[in-house]
């Protein structure tokens, strides 16, 4: 994942950027790139650590309707395999996906800022709304 695409998917979880600058960004990628930014976008919600306990919440603070495929498979849980499933939905859900992942990642995020907040090791955990932490991120 590019660094400029991590930092913006830090600050949505931080509440610095909304739901719809992700998805003109998501909607500015080809097929197969939505498929990776959906991949990356797990790897960050794995890193949060999700618990059970946040699948409810990210379902109501997506928007989205409980009976939508994705919030179904949701509910099987936040295991990796669980969550892969999501990935593999046609096309024509990516948006919902997207939409449902984020929100997942941010109920997990908000609970880990909390314990992590300005660790030195841990860019992501920084506050992300000041300039001068985000020159201070390493670059790759």
């Amino acid at each position: 994942m590019k660094i400029e695409h991590e930092i913006l998917i830090n600050k949505y979880g931080q509440g610095l950027v909304k739901t719809v600058q992700l998805l003109d960004l998501f909607r500015s990628f080809d097929f197969g790139f939505q498929k990776v930014f959906l991949n990356e976008i797990l790897f960050l919600i794995l890193q949060s650590k999700p618990i059970e306990e946040d699948i409810e919440p990210a379902i109501i603070n997506s928007g989205l309707k409980s009976t939508y495929t994705p919030c179904v498979l949701l509910r099987k849980g936040v295991a990796n395999h669980n969550l892969e499933k999501l990935l593999e939905l046609p096309k024509n859900e990516l948006i919902k996906t997207l939409v449902l992942l984020l929100s997942l990642f941010k109920t997990a995020y908000e609970r880990r800022f909390v314990v992590e907040k300005n660790n030195p090791d841990k860019w992501w955990y920084w506050d992300l709304s000041d300039e001068e932490n985000i020159k201070r991120i390493p670059q790759r």
